[in-house]
């Protein structure tokens, strides 16, 4: 269910888009996802930083969209996205001395600290290198295609990635039999 909440506004916005054009489509992502953080703040007294984070750039972003009435500035949102939160794990590492990834996932596994900051640093390269691939699709092909690799390609490679990371993770796992 929560992986059904948090695909919520793309999910939405991906059907309109393909049904209306991206001006709907853009619109349906803002209600989306002020939908999605009404629901959460309902449903656990909470939401997430980052959710927070997402809310502001696609209404930034997606009102920018609407009012002058071009997709350039939707197309960005993912971007702006990927880049805060590469930002945010280099940040958190640079700047308060603390690794944003431990911080996550500490307490689901025990890792050395240099393979916490090898994830910190693969994490940081992949959400950068998600936001230029985003504006490369975005900028050099037409919408309905960046429309399909942002939920389609954006999701395969993010699968892809996470399964690298079990990969890398797997020499740490200590077997318990």
């Amino acid at each position: 269910m929560k992986l059904l909440i948090d695909f919520f506004p793309i999910i939405l916005f991906f059907v309109a888009f393909k049904f209306w054009g991206i001006y709907v489509a853009t619109g349906v992502a803002i209600a989306a996802t002020v939908l999605q953080i009404a629901y959460l703040r309902y449903k656990h007294g909470k939401v997430e930083a980052m959710q927070w984070v997402s809310l502001g750039v696609i209404v930034v972003f997606g009102g920018a969209t609407l009012l002058a009435h071009s997709d350039t500035f939707i197309k960005w949102k993912p971007t702006v996205l990927y880049w805060l939160m590469g930002g945010a794990l280099l940040v958190g590492k640079w700047v308060f001395r603390r690794n944003l990834i431990k911080s996550l996932m500490g307490a689901q596994m025990a890792l050395p600290e240099p393979a916490w900051n090898a994830l910190n640093w693969a994490w940081s390269g992949f959400f950068a290198a998600m936001g230029l691939l985003n504006l490369w699709v975005a900028f050099n092909f037409d919408t309905d295609t960046w429309v399909n690799f942002k939920l389609f390609g954006g999701l395969g490679l993010m699968l892809a990635f996470v399964l690298a990371q079990a990969v890398f993770l797997s020499r740490y796992v200590k077997d318990t039999e």
